[in-house]
């Protein structure tokens, strides 16, 4: 396989140098950059939900007045969360919908005897799909 890139990068200038920088380059993103940045990630979420749990014990533990604040907060995160879940949702199913949409017009332009362009269906009935999930079907946030 390696005899075969060389060949491939011999026939042009400079093909052993672009060889060595592409290998170099693919071995620094897939075995350093990636792993680097999802455990400096996850690292960062690993603290995010330490301090939240830790202010949360310690409005629980301050009185009752505190406890009925966490309780209250948790409720507040839940909602957010929960309404942040349904706008994607339906900033999924937008453009879902406007790709489909924009693929059935290409593929109608490209190939006018055959009717390729119903491929284009596919990604906008998943975006109906995904808004009808969202507007209908989903929880209400109360």
């Amino acid at each position: 396989m390696t005899n075969l890139a060389m060949m491939a990068f011999n026939e042009m200038p400079g093909g052993f140098g672009l060889w060595m920088f592409l290998s170099i380059g693919a071995v620094a993103l897939f075995v350093v950059f990636i792993p680097v940045t999802s455990w400096i990630d996850s690292q960062r979420r690993e603290r995010e939900a330490f301090y939240k749990a830790e202010t949360t014990r310690r409005l629980a533990e301050s009185s009752g007045e505190g406890a009925k604040a966490a309780i209250e907060l948790l409720r507040e995160q839940d909602r957010m969360s929960q309404r942040k879940k349904r706008e994607g949702l339906k900033i999924g199913g937008v453009v879902n919908i406007a790709v489909g949409v924009g693929v059935m017009i290409f593929l109608h332009a490209l190939v006018k005897e055959e009717p390729v362009y119903l491929c284009g269906l596919i990604p906008g009935l998943i975006g109906v799909a995904l808004l009808t999930y969202a507007l209908v079907l989903a929880p209400k946030v109360e």
